[in-house]
């Protein structure tokens, strides 16, 4: 097994960065994923910002993972699509910036590979893509809807280096869908991993999240595959917003250093 380098996602806990840092250390992450819509703004976030930022994180000895930038409508939607567009440059210029090469995006719900929105979404991507690679910085895209053969499908048609998989388990047993496979179809292109964990058709024949280990994601399983891929990237928790996500958080690094 390789050895672990634990993230945590400070969106999920709720509180303002420099407690939300200071949690995480106190937690024993190795890395943070910073949210460019909510803890720091894309478009607002100046030179100044960002060494005030590098050197809170100095302090607390930890590194940046990924920088998110998720959208509610993802980047198949046409509505308002070039503001999303945008952000995800801009939030790619933050990761850079912070020592981070991975921003973690939604697509949305795929469309069908022989429609006008599949090429809209290719152009799209391919344009993100070419910026990622000037500014030094890459999409990874978040399970969740759709299956890892489908998402395979996509990136089969992109230019090399384009996009990459932000990989969240639990979001596919959520969505009916088997972890395992996808591992299997996207380990080549999973750039980023959530240790996240959910039991399925339990709610209006959908999943619901609950604590990492607690669920039907088998974490170790799923680690030996991704080192198969020869994954050596962080392994960020991923806990429910709520008045105990401190306490979700620490109970999920604990269960992952015992792995």
């Amino acid at each position: 097994m390789f050895a672990l380098r634990v993230g945590l996602d400070l969106q999920s806990l709720a509180i303002p960065l420099r407690e939300a840092l200071h949690a995480a250390a106190g937690l024993g992450a190795d890395a943070v994923v910073i949210d460019a819509r909510g803890a720091v703004r894309s478009g607002e976030f100046s030179r100044t910002a960002v060494r005030e930022l590098r050197k809170m994180l100095e302090d607390f000895r930890l590194r940046v993972a990924a920088i998110s930038y998720r959208t509610r409508r993802g980047l198949v939607t046409m509505d308002e699509l070039d503001r999303r567009v945008d952000g995800t440059k801009a939030a790619m210029e933050i990761a850079h910036s912070l020592g981070a090469n991975v921003v973690i995006g939604t697509l949305g719900p795929l469309p069908p590979p022989d429609s006008d929105s599949w090429q809209v979404l290719a152009a799209v991507l391919d344009d993100v893509g070419r910026h990622g690679h000037r500014v030094g910085a890459m999409l990874a895209a978040e399970t969740g809807t759709d299956g890892g053969e489908t998402l395979a499908g996509l990136l089969r048609v992109l230019p090399e280096g384009t996009l990459g998989i932000d990989f969240n388990p639990g979001n596919l047993v959520i969505s009916g869908l088997d972890p395992r496979e996808a591992v299997d179809a996207l380990g080549a292109w999973i750039l980023h991993v959530h240790a996240s964990d959910a039991l399925f058709g339990l709610t209006n024949s959908r999943g619901v999240r609950v604590p990492l280990g607690e669920g039907s994601v088998d974490m170790p399983a799923l680690l030996g595959a991704l080192e198969e891929f020869g994954y050596r990237g962080y392994i960020t928790i991923d806990v429910q917003p709520a008045d105990d996500a401190l306490r979700q958080a620490a109970t999920a690094i604990r269960y992952l250093r015992r792995l």
